[in-house]
């Protein structure tokens, strides 16, 4: 019987060692910013202890760069009350604004905690502090991101939940003094209303894009930035459209390269 008592004292005190251990943060000092196009405002490649990781930011959630991601584009057009491109010009300056902060070595803490993403390397989950403090906090403050995303209980703060109601009165700040999409909000809540053109039964669907995208693009003179608006048109096959040019109307699509009849039934709504 004693045995057995110790057996299971033994064992209780393995688990909860390696439970503590889980909750214990990794912490990274001296880490720089390694330059890549995938890189964003909340997301980036960081090298550490001569090793290159790709980290997400925890708690918030800065613009998409890039429409990759239509579905992400469109919620946070929705949230900062903007429109798509709006939303892509946002996300370029949060992207701007982590490079500057990040020039310098920073420190960085982790629980290596999976953080999915798009990239071969795999992405975890962390705080980064620079020399002005929480690089999420100074995002949300200068209104370049959103309160939003996977929660975690800060180094040396009390709950998850005391961190994000500090975000969110960083967001109520930057919403006041009308900064980052915040000033882009103002502006288009400030604009005179144009009268609705009648919706063309090709259009793509109302229920997501009619509002958020721009008038249709011109298939000739569409930059780059422009075509990479448009679900289903990435870098490569931007530049494969500009290098196919000119076309006699957007109708020439079928003949660029990748282009099947798919991908032409998704996006030649968008081209005059």
């Amino acid at each position: 019987m004693t045995r057995t008592i110790l057996f299971i004292a033994v064992a209780f005190s393995v688990v909860t060692v390696g439970l503590e251990a889980q909750e214990k943060w990794t912490k990274l000092e001296q880490c720089q910013l390694v330059p890549n196009p995938g890189n964003d405002g909340d997301s980036f490649h960081v090298r550490a202890n001569d090793k290159e990781y790709i980290f997400r930011l925890y708690l918030v959630d800065a613009p998409e760069i890039d429409a990759a991601n239509p579905a992400r584009l469109i919620e946070q057009a929705k949230y900062f009350a903007v429109s798509v491109p709006q939303v892509i010009e946002l996300g370029e300056e949060a992207k701007l604004f982590v490079q500057e902060k990040l020039a310098e070595p920073f420190t960085l803490f982790t629980r290596m905690s999976n953080a999915m993403g798009r990239s071969k390397l795999e992405r975890f989950y962390a705080f980064v502090q620079t020399k002005d403090g929480d690089l999420g906090e100074q995002l949300v403050a200068k209104g370049l991101a959103r309160v939003y995303g996977r929660r975690a209980i800060p180094p040396g703060a009390s709950s998850s939940a005391a961190e994000r109601q500090k975000l969110e009165g960083l967001e109520d700040e930057a919403k006041q003094a009308k900064l980052g999409g915040w000033a882009v909000h103002i502006e288009r809540l400030n604009a005179p209303t144009a009268s609705p053109a009648p919706p063309a039964a090709s259009s793509p669907s109302t229920s997501k894009n009619e509002r958020l995208f721009p008038a249709r693009f011109d298939i000739n003179t569409a930059t780059e930035k422009e075509l990479r608006l448009v679900p289903g048109i990435g870098p490569v096959m931007a530049r494969r459209i500009i290098d196919a040019r000119p076309f006699r109307s957007a109708d020439d699509l079928k003949k660029v390269s990748g282009i099947g009849d798919k991908k032409y039934t998704q996006i030649r709504p968008y081209f005059n």
